[in-house]
């Protein structure tokens, strides 16, 4: 959760300049404590954090966080920057013995004690990257945890864009969206582990770190989808680095660098060159009171808490990020591995872990340099490879051999895993089951996105796509409490949602988003065509900013056509000349009972929805008049509280056809 009472870049700048000088001088305390070998060297210690997504009976993101907390009472388990996550920390283990085994026993206590105290207030956990059921409009600041943190990082992280944040990945599908503040990081869970190094080792272990990166990721992806569009097989990767990215297009060519990346080069020396480099590159976003000062705590004997230091290196996000911490007295540094994913389960999440553990030790033990093996380049592609296609990527390995991630995990990676595992002495029974987890899941090729993705193509010619994804988000969370690992989980079926009464609730859920548009400007006659190729009865028209300003509907144009024949037209006709410019609209959170009743009440068969202006789907008459009796019938209106309908009162369309 981090430091609380704090400042951001939006407002106190005096304030920030103190800070930065705080930040500086724990920069030279750091220095002088690894001079001096003051930092524990020797010990090898792993932890990890879960986070994870809280869902209503529905299985839509619940923002109940403060409500849990209350019923948990327990320092493990902390905030996250939505309501609807939640994150716990697992104690600091010796790598060794049974420690593997200890860190799922503690997972599984802690979750059940999120589903004990999910259940009196009815919400029940979900591990997983990205939550099939989020939705754009759980993304406002009404969702964000009432920290003063999280307000502070989101008024200095916009301000310092300056406009609005931007999503764009391509994959199977694209997703292009804009949002207004940094909750799109609120679409992402994961589960992160740690690992304790000495001071003098640090720039050989992070580099092994980023070297295991991708082909660790490839085994582990969970995340495919987000809004409903397949995207990358670790979709969590791209849309954090764009959720927190500052950049203005104007500045991509001067090779700024975005604060949640992988790097830019292997590190040479130590610790210190990392955050030098953060503090250089980095404009401060937060600043806090800091009345330590590290060289009177050092000269007394003890040892700083270096607390500016600790702040500003968690406003930047490297996949392995560098930690400073302080246990039983001694100060220490650890490696923050944050590119797994939550879920599919905490067996399999060990199971990650395990394969990541072992590859660190397996490599650390060897003399071998991995930076003479693996260009950083070829390392960083690897990544990215994995991201976008998991078990499929096609990375290249040492010495330049170019091998797929299935087979070099299989073959080599998980072998060396069990060497380096075995080494450090760590129990072989929790060995054998863990890396058998892992092994039997690569040759089956399973991971939680191909699941994920394997279930969504399964259900693709039932219900509609708000049922689907609820199937989805429901049958995770009821697998997951089996313990079984992804690899024997059976498909999702559209039933485990709960039927269609809770997936059209709100126009958003059924809407259709695949839209014919026409620009005012075009002619009619193409409007004409389009109706019959695409069997059209209404085009809506935007203009070059996606704006709505208008409606064709297929009566108005046919007594425009009409009426032109009769009078002997022959000049062609703009879309601007006979469109409707009056059209009713409602937003995506409209609730479907409204919708019903304005298009009944109006007489239309068409619906522009409309956000920020911007035209977002359309509803037809078709798209819900099946369930319409269904809905009055249950009598919704008390579920559905209804914020007023947007757009003016014209005829709307034209006549219900």
């Amino acid at each position: 959760m981090g430091e609380q009472n704090v400042v951001d870049a939006a407002g106190e700048s005096e304030k920030l300049r103190e800070f930065m000088q705080h930040l500086l001088q724990d920069l030279r305390a750091l220095e002088k404590m690894i001079d001096a070998g003051m930092i524990e060297e020797g010990v090898r210690r792993i932890g990890a954090e879960q986070e994870l997504f809280l869902v209503d009976a529905d299985g839509r993101p619940a923002p109940v966080i403060t409500q849990m907390l209350d019923r948990i009472r327990d320092p493990h388990f902390v905030t996250e920057v939505a309501r609807f996550n939640l994150e716990f920390n697992l104690d600091p283990l010796p790598f060794g013995g049974d420690c593997l085994s200890r860190l799922e026993r503690q997972t599984d206590e802690f979750l059940a004690r999120v589903r004990e105290a999910g259940r009196e207030i009815g919400v029940h956990p979900v591990l997983v990257g990205i939550l099939p059921t989020i939705r754009k409009s759980d993304l406002g600041l009404e969702n964000m945890t009432p920290n003063p943190r999280y307000f502070a990082l989101n008024r200095a992280l916009t301000a310092l864009r300056g406009k609005n944040y931007e999503i764009s990945i391509k994959g199977v599908d694209e997703l292009m969206v804009q949002h207004d503040s940094v909750m799109v990081e609120a679409c992402n869970t994961s589960f992160q582990i740690h690992w304790q190094v000495g001071a003098r080792e640090f720039a050989r272990m992070y580099n092994i770190a980023q070297a295991i990166t991708g082909p660790v990721l490839a085994a582990a992806t969970n995340s495919p989808m987000l809004f409903g569009k397949r995207l990358w097989h670790e979709t969590r990767i791209a849309v954090f680095q764009q959720a927190v990215d500052t950049r203005g297009s104007h500045t991509h060519m001067r090779e700024r660098s975005p604060r949640v990346d992988f790097g830019r080069s292997w590190v040479r020396e130590s610790i210190l060159e990392m955050h030098r480099e953060d503090v250089a590159r980095f404009r401060t976003l937060l600043g806090l009171e800091v009345n330590e000062d590290p060289f009177e705590v050092l000269a007394r004997g003890d040892v700083p808490h270096l607390r500016a230091l600790r702040l500003h290196n968690g406003t930047v996000y490297r996949w392995n990020r560098p930690c400073y911490g302080i246990t039983d007295g001694k100060p220490h540094l650890r490696i923050e591995a944050r590119v797994m994913p939550s879920g599919p389960t905490p067996l399999d999440e060990i199971a990650n872990a395990a394969l990541w553990y072992g590859l660190m030790n397996a490599l650390s033990l060897g003399q071998e340099d991995v930076t003479k093996h693996l260009s950083f380049d070829d390392a960083k592609m690897n990544f990215l490879s994995a991201a976008r296609h998991g078990l499929a990527a096609q990375l290249t390995w040492f010495d330049g051999e170019a091998v797929p991630a299935q087979h070099l995990l299989r073959d080599r990676l998980i072998p060396m895993a069990r060497e380096g595992l075995l080494a450090a002495k760590l129990d072989r029974g929790d060995v054998d089951r863990y890396l058998g987890v892992l092994d039997t899941r690569v040759r089956a090729g399973a991971t939680g996105s191909r699941w994920i993705l394997k279930s969504q193509f399964a259900m693709k010619d039932h219900g509609t796509q708000g049922e689907r994804l609820a199937a989805l988000t429901a049958a995770i969370a009821k697998r997951q409490e089996t313990g079984q690992s992804v690899v024997h989980w059976p498909l999702a079926r559209l039933e485990e949602g709960g039927g269609w009464k809770s997936h059209y609730l709100r126009v958003e859920q059924f809407m259709t988003t695949d839209l014919t548009t026409v620009h005012p400007d075009e002619a009619l006659d193409l409007v004409a065509n389009l109706m019959v190729w695409e069997r059209l009865r209404y085009v809506p028209v935007e203009d070059g900013d996606a704006r709505l300003v208008g409606l064709v509907s297929y009566r108005h144009l046919l007594r425009v056509l009409a009426k032109g024949l009769l009078e002997g037209r022959s000049k062609p006709l703009a879309v601007r000349e006979v469109m409707q410019d009056r059209v009713l609209t409602v937003a995506p959170e409209t609730p479907t009972l409204d919708a019903i009743r304005l298009m009944r009440d109006q007489k239309i068969g068409c619906l522009p929805v409309v956000k920020e202006g911007k035209l977002v789907g359309v509803l037809m008459e078709r798209d819900f008049m099946d369930i319409a009796a269904e809905l009055l019938e249950q009598n919704l209106s008390t579920e559905t509280a209804s914020p007023s309908a947007t757009g003016s009162q014209g005829d709307g369309g034209g006549d219900t056809d």
